[in-house]
């Protein structure tokens, strides 16, 4: 019997399965459109969200979006420079 470890019979190693390739451009844009599908959605309940001190719901939201939208800047420069596929 293999190790907690290495589970399996001993000696052998797990198989690995492929590489999924996968568009990082298409996950980054759909992540950081959500985040401002987000802030835009919380927008309408900005006293609310003050009165119940939950407003960093919508700053949590515009960050993910701006920090999204860096990332993906961010991809297209190395993309342009030959550093990415």
């Amino acid at each position: 019997m293999g190790t907690p470890s290495t589970p399996g019979p001993p000696g052998r190693g797990l198989a690995r399965p492929p590489a999924v390739r996968l568009d990082a451009r298409k996950v980054v844009l759909a992540g950081t459109a959500l985040w401002f599908l987000g802030f835009v959605v919380l927008l309408p309940f900005w006293s609310w969200l003050g009165r119940h001190d939950h407003r960093v719901w919508l700053w949590t939201c515009l960050a993910g979006g701006v920090l999204g939208l860096l990332g993906y800047l961010l991809m297209a420069k190395h993309r342009r420079e030959g550093r990415t596929l």
